[in-house]
This record gives C-alpha cells, structure tokens and sequence, in this order.
C-alpha cells in the first residue's frame, strides 16, 4: 500500500514558473555556501595535520581522499539516477514517484555500504595505496585513515543521498541547514581527535578520518528522523512498502551507472596523476603540494561549481519534466556564468596570495612551497574552464544525459592529461610542471566537449518511463 497524501512542504514551483536568474540563485547559493563551509573543514583538517603530522600527513590524507573518492563515487552513482528522477517526478508533481525513487537509493546504498564498501575496501586498501605509488611513509599514515573512511562509509553515503534527493525536488535549504552543523561538528571532533584534548589522546591522522566519519553518521541519522517525520518536500511514510521495487531500481541504475563510470574515470584520472606525482624527484613534497593546492585549495572552485552543477541539474530536470525544454537551455547559461564569476574571484586569490595560502598549512619554505606555488598558477586558470564544464555536466545529467558526460570525461580526464604526461615521460622525462599544464587541458577539453554536447540538443527527447505505482 502506498501514501499519496501531500508533505506538509511542497514542492517550489518558482522553479518552473518563476524568473530564471533567481530560481538558480535560490538553488545554487545554499550548496555553494554549504560546500565552501565543508571546504573550510577539509582545510582544517590540512592546517592541523600539516603542523601536527607534517607534510607526510598530508599527503596520506590527499592521496586516501582520492582512492576513497574513487571508489565512493560509483557507489553514490544511484544518487544521479535518483536525481533524474525525482527532479522530472517533481516538476510533474507526482509526490508518490518522487518519495519512491528515493525509497528505492536508500536501500541500494545499504546493500552498497555495508556489502561493498566495508569489506572491500578495508581488505584492498594496502593494494590501493601501493597502486598509486604513495611514498612509503605516507603509506604508513594514510592505511589507518582510508580504512576507517571505508568502514564508516555510511553516514556519508546517507547525507549525499538524502541532500541530492531534497535538491533534486527543490528543497536546497535543509542539506545546507544540516551541511553545516555536520561541518561544526566534524571540526570540533577533529581538533579534539588529530591533537588530543583532555582525556582525549593524540590520534593524529586517523583522527581527521573519525572526526569525518562520527559526523556524518550522526547527520544520516538526523536526515532519517526528518524523512519520517512529514517535515520535509520527501517523505518515508509508514503505509509505504518498504520492500525493493524492481522497476525503480533498474531506472537508478539506468540512468545511474554512466555517472558512475564517469566518476570512476575522473578519479582514476586523478589517481593517476598522482602516480606520476609519485616518481617526480621530490614525490612526498609534490604529492603534499598536490594534496593541499588540488585537493584543498582548489575545492573553493570545484565545491561552488557543485552548487551550481546540482541547480542547473535540479532547473534543466524539472523544467522538462512540467515540459519546458527552453527554460531548461537558459538555465544552464545562467549557471555557468554564475560560475565564471566565482571563479575567478577565487583564481586571483591563488595568484596574488599563494604563499600566504600555502602558509596555512605549514608550507612555508623548499621545494613544497615552490611546487606549491606552481600548481596554484595553473589552478587559477584552469578553475575558469573547470566551472563551467561542471555546470553543463550538471544541466546533461539532470535532463538524463548520463551517457555524454562520461564519454567527455574518459577523453578529457584520462586520454588528454595521462597521454600527455606519458609523452613527457618517454621523451625527455617529466617536470612537475607537466603535469600541472596537463590537468589544465584536461579541464579546457571537458569544458569545450560538454557546452558542444549540451547545444546539440539530444536531451530534449530522453524519457523517464515508470510502471505506475503498485499498492
């Protein structure tokens, strides 16, 4: 038996009906504010382990954030289809559909987390992190960290479910309301558990892994009482069946597992830059800098183009859903040009402060500062092609071109950057410089292959075909 009763909130249909320019804004702002105050904990994270641990310590938390990140972003890729779907349920306002399709990700992302992420990923991560040439020091420090990471994967799982889920349909207020007190949290636990506070011992970096860890289970759990409760735009009332609907399923995974692909290549990119990281002359200095400059600094770019990824994904999906394809066309612009704008307010920070920037985290003199600086050149750039590839990434996905991204993101992250490194390699030996002009035209390809891929129009004609709904 289902429940087709409305929640007491509903969905916003400004975003339909309403001015472009503030339907994006009102969407984008609250994930871009919510990430960059998530930024600022990533970064704390950097500054206490860097002066606590050392540069070693940060590089054992870059190179494990993107074997984790690797791994978790095809898990998470349900997350995509489900956003496909809520996103055209809602702009039809088909509450039923909407409350279902999330249904339907939760319980994927139980069997995911706890039959995949856990046992796997504890089992391989030595070989993970052998994989990427990780200096054996940093081996020592990253193994404990990326193995908690994987245990306790499930509150992450949860709050990126949950928060796509309410973006998806509208609602962008409640994940940045909890976004932030995860982030509150996760910074007060991280500085008792990496310094040791009080009774509290000293765990250094393993303590950056469980302060994250112990923060965002709680928020899952927060997010499960809200969604059981009929406070928020989704609902899990309890006269819904709550056993595995096969026809939602395979429409997660339909449109799902192509984003998933996508990030498993954007990560192996980045992982495999980090093996060519590893045979530079100064590797644990590089792959530190890399760590802080690409992993961190560079998050102030990608984490505000999340936002807007995630609006014009939610704007693009639900204008075709209530049938309004040339709204859908206009609103990615709009978000893109929104991104130009952050980004190079933040750019001209890497250029003109760097050294102040890397000071933060203990980066102050030898070859670390000065790769550092480097790599902030080329990021300040690069973060200027980066938003707006992501922000039309965002508008193909939420229409459900899943398929396009990925084929982009196989030339522009792996082909592009790794055959260019290869080149250097094999024909005068590589420069870290190399790499860094790498990763720049690998966001200069993305950019230009996903804007051509958007104005060809395909996704105009995509449909979302589920059964109707069975008592």
């Amino acid at each position: 038996m289902t429940d087709t009763t409305r929640p007491t909130k509903t969905f916003d249909r400004r975003i339909v009906e309403g001015p472009l320019g503030l339907a994006v804004w009102r969407l984008a702002w609250p994930t871009m504010l919510t990430n960059l105050i998530g930024g600022f904990q990533g970064l704390i994270d950097q500054v206490l382990i860097g002066n606590y641990v050392g540069h070693i310590g940060n590089a054992a938390i870059g190179v494990s954030m993107q074997i984790f990140l690797l791994v978790i972003v095809f898990v998470a890729s349900i997350f995509t289809g489900m956003g496909v779907l809520v996103a055209r349920f809602a702009g039809a306002g088909d509450y039923d559909k909407v409350n279902r399709s999330v249904y339907q990700a939760f319980i994927v992302s139980l069997v995911m987390a706890f039959g995949v992420l856990a046992p796997l990923g504890y089992y391989f991560a030595p070989s993970l992190l052998q994989l990427i040439n990780a200096a054996p020091e940093v081996r020592v420090e990253a193994l404990p960290y990326i193995r908690i990471m994987f245990v306790f994967s499930f509150g992450m799982l949860m709050f990126f479910l949950f928060s796509g889920a309410l973006r998806a349909a509208g609602d962008a207020k409640t994940p940045m309301r909890l976004g932030i007190l995860m982030t509150v949290l996760n910074v007060v636990l991280s500085i008792t558990l990496i310094l040791g506070i009080g009774p509290v011992p000293a765990f250094g970096t393993r303590g950056a892994a469980m302060g994250t860890v112990i923060a965002s289970g709680t928020v899952g759990l927060v997010f499960l009482y809200l969604l059981a409760s009929n406070r928020l735009v989704i609902q899990f009332p309890r006269t819904m069946s709550f056993r595995p609907d096969f026809v939602f399923i395979r429409s997660l995974f339909r449109f799902g597992l192509p984003a998933g692909f996508q990030g498993i290549v954007m990560n192996l990119g980045g992982l495999l830059m980090l093996r060519f990281i590893g045979a530079l002359t100064f590797s644990a200095e590089a792959q530190a800098a890399y760590a802080v400059g690409y992993t961190n600094l560079f998050s102030f770019i990608t984490w505000t183009s999340v936002g807007l990824m995630s609006a014009a994904s939610a704007m693009t999906g639900q204008n075709l859903g209530a049938g309004y394809p040339g709204r859908s066309a206009r609103s990615a612009r709009l978000a893109a040009g929104f991104g130009l704008g952050l980004a190079s307010v933040i750019g001209a920070a890497f250029v003109l402060a760097p050294d102040a920037l890397l000071a933060v985290f203990g980066m102050t003199d030898g070859p670390v500062l000065e790769l550092g600086r480097q790599l902030l050149g080329y990021l300040a750039v690069s973060g200027l092609f980066v938003t707006v590839a992501m922000t039309f990434t965002g508008a193909l996905q939420g229409t459900g071109d899943t398929k396009g991204p990925l084929y982009i993101s196989i030339l522009s992250q792996v082909v592009v950057p790794v055959g260019l490194c290869l080149i250097f390699q094999t024909t005068r030996g590589l420069e870290p410089t190399d790499i860094w002009l790498a990763i720049v035209l690998g966001h200069v390809t993305r950019c230009a292959l996903s804007i051509l891929r958007f104005q060809q129009g395909k996704w105009r004609g995509i449909r979302v075909d589920i059964s109707p709904t069975r008592a």
